[in-house]
């Protein structure tokens, strides 16, 4: 071990701790306020249904709390436990040391490896938490065969960006990290175009909205926005999830608008036209494109950092690599950063929080705000969410503003 070593343990002890302190005032707070109804909601949301959403948050919470300490141990295990070395030699076994051959299959071996880890807990969160608060609707067959696609998809898209990348690293000198910011900015957008017409269906049913009220008030909510798309298309979420939801999806030409049909069954045609309009907010606001400058701008500056780590022969020692190679850097380097990283995570929550207030003013301004604030009560009601979370707790991870917060505004006294 060396002075990195112990600045990476620093840094993992610190987020983990962190994040479990989180937790725990998460499930305290909650839990403290599990049989009162704040009085912004009394007359909308049912005790029962309050107590509902308490335990099911305190559930997730109490799951998070494993998922963190199994994630800090898998980090251990693959860094100074010599996890990644075993990865890389036992490749070697099969592909030439160093070979673009050997560093695909040792990231793809880590990626599996990941996966597999974390499969027990996505069952459970799934067909025990999920079921018991009565919002899965997945069989077990179903489970296995998005499962079966998600690792056809990402083999078929992620095995030759894989080789993209370690060839670039091998071959365009110094200045790699900039060729590879290319390509994955390329790929990126190549993903989004495909996403809405090619990949979404394979695993939903889409449906373009039938003419009637809400075909109608989208069809004018969209001419008061000077909004284009491909189509506005109802998704059959129901049949794995109970939850209601609406997104874009796609950008430019292939845009489209999607509501769950959960979303269209539980709110009335004047409160989908609402919800859509905040939905179209953050379109005609930018914040879509904000995000992608903001991911691209991280994405070159993590690679740059990588540039100049990858001949650092004590970033390998000091994670617990003994044969460097340029795939084991890019996985060490994925491996290192979200613990160095984890405390920036509120400033991105605080921007994401402003967007969605941002957006609800966008839609106050283009649809009734008595019928988005309806709507929302109705989505917080129906989707289980807290109504009282942990303020810290949400300043740290709440991409979207406490719900008593939000409603406020849109109903000014």
């Amino acid at each position: 071990m060396n002075a990195f070593s112990w600045l990476f343990l620093a840094a993992l002890a610190a987020a983990t701790a962190t994040r479990w302190w989180l937790d725990r005032r998460q499930i305290r707070h909650v839990r403290a306020r599990r049989d009162a109804v704040p009085p912004m909601f009394a007359g909308t949301i049912p005790l029962d249904a309050h107590r509902k959403a308490a335990d099911y948050t305190i559930a997730k919470a109490r799951l998070g709390v494993v998922d963190l300490f199994l994630d800090a141990a898998v980090v251990l295990a693959l860094t100074l436990g010599g996890g990644l070395e075993l990865l890389g030699r036992a490749s070697a076994s099969l592909f030439a040391a160093g070979s673009l051959a050997h560093g695909t299959a040792l990231l793809s071996s880590l990626f599996l490896l990941q996966a597999l880890i974390g499969l027990p807990l996505s069952l459970y969160r799934t067909f025990v938490i999920e079921q018991r608060f009565g919002f899965n609707r997945m069989t077990w067959r179903l489970y296995f065969s998005d499962l079966a696609k998600q690792t056809a998809l990402a083999l078929v898209l992620g095995l030759p960006l894989i080789l993209a990348l370690l060839w670039l690293m091998e071959h365009m000198g110094s200045l790699w990290w900039l060729y590879a910011w290319l390509v994955l900015t390329a790929f990126s957008i190549v993903l989004q175009l495909l996403f809405p017409a090619v990949i979404l269906p394979l695993f939903n049913k889409f449906t373009p909205l039938a003419d009637g009220e809400l075909a109608e008030r989208v069809g004018k909510l969209l001419a008061r926005c000077g909004f284009k798309s491909k189509g506005l298309f109802v998704m059959d979420g129901s049949k794995r999830s109970s939850h209601g939801n609406a997104f874009f999806a796609g950008f430019g030409a292939a845009k489209r608008i999607v509501l769950f049909d959960t979303l269209v069954t539980r709110l009335e045609p004047p409160e989908v036209e609402a919800v859509l309009a905040h939905e179209l907010g953050h379109y005609k606001l930018h914040h879509i494109l904000k995000r992608i400058i903001l991911s691209t701008a991280t994405t070159l500056a993590g690679l740059w950092v990588l540039g100049q780590l990858l001949h650092e022969p004590w970033f390998y020692a000091g994670l617990g690599v003994a044969t460097p190679s340029l795939a084991a850097a890019l996985a060490l380097f994925m491996l290192a950063v979200p613990p160095f990283t984890f405390f920036l995570q509120p400033i991105g929550s605080h921007f994401s929080r402003k967007h969605e207030f941002e957006a609800d003013a966008y839609a106050t301004r283009n649809a009734d705000a008595a019928e988005l604030a309806q709507a929302l009560v109705k989505l917080y009601r129906d989707n289980a969410s807290t109504l009282t979370p942990d303020p810290l707790h949400s300043a740290f991870y709440d991409s979207h503003p406490p719900a008593a917060v939000r409603i406020a505004r849109l109903r000014p006294t």
